[in-house]
């Protein structure tokens, strides 16, 4: 069996962060968050890595990504544009900016035909769950089966500001029977955590329900689902159509309620950071370098 590939998003401006997040070094020898992605991904077994990015951010990423990995493990380059869209539909006149997660990992439908995981670019996620997808995804399973990475909802805040979760839901056999999307949720003075959505109820959440951080495995079926519900959606989206997103928790949700596939909710003891906001830059790098004395990472990745 061929070993699973690594998608990478990597396509999306970080409109609150104030810039190109993912070009922005966070390592001690200039390594950038996706750098520890890609070197967790080799040493658990994955032999390619494909990029999802704009065409106008082509040549910086290959100088500054490419160069570096190119000789490790073969590189593939593939471009969310918002007029890639299924035959017979177009573009409303005032969408500005593609159509979000599922379309992106749409992109890559030409190049990949095994399994893969699919990250964004902006989040560590750690090493044992690289080595949990990489195990998941290796096994000669149903065509049909994907799984997920969770992790606990209390280590993914931001002291800077709210984040949005994806709660997962499962069953007693541990798989995703749903995800609840919560839209703002921040730690109170006292403690707690809660989602306080504008204009909505106020719900109290533990910090201990598994969240979903856009960390998936997935068998390559994926994408005749990605068409269809894509296709679905463009129908159905009507005057929100140059706002709304085609994400890809809406179409696992439509995946697993249809009975079309499986996914297993794999809990990881790695712990993910990210940087949501420009303020996080600074926490993350620190945690790089706990990890770094700790041995798990070199001072130096290449």
């Amino acid at each position: 069996m061929n070993k699973p590939t690594l998608l990478i998003l990597a396509a999306g401006m970080g409109s609150r962060y104030g810039g190109l997040k993912q070009l922005d070094p966070v390592g001690p020898s200039g390594e950038i968050v996706l750098d520890y992605s890609i070197y967790d991904a080799l040493r658990a077994g994955f032999g390619r890595v494909v990029f999802v990015i704009r065409r106008e951010m082509e040549a910086a990423f290959r100088e500054q990504v490419g160069a570096k990995w190119e000789p490790c493990v073969p590189c593939v380059y593939v471009f969310q544009d918002l007029h890639d869209v299924p035959a017979g539909f177009s573009v409303p006149p005032d969408r500005a900016k593609p159509w979000g997660t599922a379309h992106a990992i749409r992109a890559g439908r030409h190049v990949i035909a095994e399994p893969f995981a699919a990250i964004n670019a902006d989040d560590f996620y750690g090493a044992d769950s690289f080595r949990r997808l990489a195990d998941f995804l290796s096994k000669p399973d149903c065509p049909h089966a994907h799984c997920m990475v969770a992790f606990r909802l209390g280590q993914t805040l931001s002291e800077h500001g709210s984040v949005s979760r994806g709660v997962c839901l499962r069953g007693a056999d541990g798989l995703l029977t749903g995800i609840r999307e919560h839209t703002k949720i921040s730690r109170h003075a006292d403690g707690t955590l809660w989602d306080e959505p504008p204009g909505g109820e106020a719900i109290a959440l533990t910090g201990e329900e598994p969240v979903s951080m856009n960390c998936w495995g997935f068998k390559p079926s994926l994408f005749e689902e990605l068409e269809r519900s894509f296709a679905e959606f463009l129908r159905g989206v009507g005057d929100e159509a140059a706002r709304t997103e085609f994400t890809i928790p809406a179409v696992v949700d439509g995946l697993i309620r249809a009975k079309r596939g499986t996914v297993a909710v794999l809990e990881t003891s790695s712990r993910w950071f990210g940087v949501t906001y420009r303020e996080d830059k600074a926490a993350v790098q620190k945690s790089i370098q706990a990890l770094v004395a700790s041995g798990e990472y070199p001072a130096q990745l290449k």
